[in-house]
């Protein structure tokens, strides 16, 4: 069988070295280029981590700012608030029980 195998390499016109030379080389190629393939994967893979924990880091203090914002605005829009900055800076007052007009459509 192995005589057949070096007769139709002869006979194709190769050397079984040359050949078995071709097969090595390929996948040597083939090797260093699946290498350098996962070099790259792994290298974009960190780099797209980083970038992921930076925006974590950046929603973490936006919700905190989110926070601090709707505790001000509750802050500025309660009740006793607006009731006291309409009598104190606006001059208001609340109308008296005659000077209400109700009106019906």
């Amino acid at each position: 069988m192995a005589g057949d195998i070096h007769k139709t390499q002869v006979a194709a016109g190769r050397e079984p070295q040359a050949t078995s030379f071709i097969w090595v080389a390929g996948l040597s190629v083939l090797i260093l280029g699946s290498a350098f393939a996962v070099i790259q994967s792994s290298h974009q893979c960190r780099q797209l981590y980083a970038v992921l924990q930076q925006l974590e880091a950046d929603q973490w203090l936006l919700h905190e700012d989110y926070g601090r914002l709707i505790l001000e605005q509750s802050t500025w829009a309660s009740h006793y608030r607006v009731e006291r900055v309409a009598t104190r800076e606006l001059d208001m007052q609340a109308p008296e029980l005659h000077e209400v007009n109700v009106v019906k459509p």
